[in-house]
């Protein structure tokens, strides 16, 4: 009987925190559907952290009207409550951080490419300058994180290392 005590207990602390739309785990959710735009993904992906707002694909080219309804429901729920957090022009902030983060990746390349450093990790790991698979988040407006992938090594975990990159000094930081 205590146990179950505890865990309404717990189940009713727990449920007040703030749920407004989609806001799962500290972040705001906001559901996709249709061809993916992976340019779009990718940038939402890499400034996640400062807006706390994560995307998700739910379904692909073929939906119905009733995926769509419940979608865009869920998905004006949720912009009502990032506008409550952001404000009113959140929108089109949230947007320009997209285009600049898409802008500052040939930034960040063009500080790697050139990075003795980074040039002698990718050798270990044997990736050549030309194909570096990467995944680049953002950690304020000139210090960047990107982690290098080797999508050809057999081993379950890919991740092969990871850098910080500053653009404004053009710096890389070896992390692991």
């Amino acid at each position: 009987m205590k146990k179950l005590s505890f865990l309404f207990v717990f189940l009713v602390i727990f449920s007040c925190k703030k749920k407004e739309g989609t806001y799962i785990g500290g972040y705001y959710w906001i559901y996709g559907y249709g061809y993916p735009r992976m340019g779009f993904y990718e940038a939402a992906e890499g400034i996640s952290e400062k807006w706390k707002i994560k995307h998700h694909l739910v379904a692909g080219c073929r939906v119905d009207d009733k995926l769509v309804k419940q979608v865009d429901a869920k998905n004006k729920e949720t912009y009502a409550a990032i506008e409550r957090e952001y404000g009113i022009g959140w929108k089109s902030k949230y947007n320009k951080d997209l285009e600049d983060f898409i802008m500052r990746e040939v930034d960040i390349m063009d500080v790697l490419i050139t990075n003795k450093l980074f040039r002698e990790e990718l050798k270990k790991y044997y990736i050549n300058i030309d194909d570096v698979d990467r995944k680049i988040k953002m950690l304020n407006d000139s210090l960047y994180q990107v982690v290098v992938y080797n999508q050809k090594l057999k081993a379950e975990n890919k991740e092969c290392f990871s850098v910080d990159v500053n653009i404004k000094k053009r710096t890389v930081n070896l992390i692991k």
